[in-house]
């Protein structure tokens, strides 16, 4: 993927922020840049909707505004506090539940001790009178045993829920860590991760595994030409494709500007250029348009690269064959696909002016 590409397009979208930064009398701190370039690249919808209705309601935003949006929406310390305010809010749980517990361990010794009581107390011979007393007594320690284990069964069902929905709050906050707010599918983090693991799973079950590459045909001329807003949605259109057409058990993932990666376990170097195909066929049968004006901007192509895991392979060598493949397609004429069965990567040439 050139570098030309990423760069020009930092660029872009650093020019449209200071220009938005001046228009609402934001200040030049790091924090409001960095919110302001976040909300140009509209990764971070929900922060977008705040945004627009603050500047919307008065022309202006404050610093304080601006720092509120930055800790809600972009500080990658609100994922720590948010686990640690779950954890903390789990330990509160498990603390009142453990004291239930202790409460009502206490109340069965107790009953326990009655009854021992009570017992050799009629065994050692008593009147009915007595005995009717004892009854009574028994019958009052059975009712406040039944009462406490009532109060604990109800407190653990409410905490089982309250545990529950923490588990939920934790997992949303993970699950937002490995995924590209933009697209939707896996990150650049959760794709290395998961390469890595599909490699040793791989070896471990002696089963194949393949990788796809998919680059965006001159990503470039649709931002230099129709914004990058326009390119946005060239990305969304790509991993709505690839969620479509790749149903087998896969990792879809954005790794880069414009690059994408498939992790199929599994599946050889057949059925991996079978899937590629899938995706490039059909991203090339879709038609772009633009959503303000509904101006029909022509055709997407993608060009792919295709590896399967070979011995010794680890998840740098298998991804940078995939890579090489990928730019073999961009050389050979762009929307196709090559695969590490047909092209040598150790003849690879230089790869930077290919885009």
């Amino acid at each position: 993927m050139p570098a030309e590409s990423d760069v020009e397009r930092t660029h872009a979208i650093a020019e449209r922020a200071l220009e938005l930064m001046r228009t609402y009398g934001a200040s030049a701190s790091p924090r409001s840049y960095e919110v302001w370039y976040t909300y140009v690249t509209g990764e971070r919808p929900a922060m977008n909707d705040a945004l627009k209705r603050v500047v919307t309601e008065r022309g202006t935003i404050t610093e304080a505004e601006v720092e509120a949006l930055h800790a809600a929406h972009v500080s990658p310390q609100r994922f720590t506090a948010e686990a640690e305010k779950t954890s903390a809010s789990v330990i509160v749980e498990i603390d009142d539940v453990m004291e239930m517990i202790d409460l009502a361990l206490g109340s069965t010794e107790r009953y326990g001790e009655s009854l021992q009581a009570m017992s050799a107390e009629v065994s050692g011979g008593v009147d009915r009178k007595r005995v009717r007393e004892i009854l009574e007594a028994l019958v009052v320690a059975t009712k406040d045993v039944s009462a406490t284990n009532r109060t604990l069964e109800a407190r653990l069902k409410e905490t089982r829920g309250e545990i529950e929905s923490l588990r939920e709050t934790l997992e949303s906050v993970r699950i937002e860590t490995l995924t590209d707010p933009l697209t939707g599918i896996a990150n650049r983090k959760h794709f290395e991760e998961m390469l890595v693991k599909s490699i040793d799973q791989s070896i471990v079950e002696q089963a194949p595994l393949s990788l796809i590459v998919i680059d965006i045909d001159h990503f470039k001329r649709f931002n230099d030409t129709y914004g990058h807003l326009t390119g946005d949605q060239v990305l969304r259109l790509v991993s709505m494709t690839m969620r479509e057409q790749i149903k087998t058990k896969a990792t879809l993932a954005r790794f880069g500007g414009e690059e994408f990666g498939i992790i199929l376990p599994h599946t050889n170097l057949e059925g991996a250029l079978t899937a590629a195909e899938r995706v490039r066929v059909s991203v090339m049968g879709r038609e772009l348009v633009k959503r303000s004006t509904g101006e029909s901007l022509g055709k997407v192509t993608v060009s792919l690269g295709v590896a399967t895991l070979r011995r010794g392979d680890t998840s740098v060598s298998m991804l940078e064959r995939a890579d090489q493949c990928m730019f073999a397609s961009k050389r050979g004429g762009r929307n196709r696909t090559t695969t590490d069965g047909e092209y040598d990567h150790d003849l690879g040439r230089a790869m930077s002016d290919v885009a």
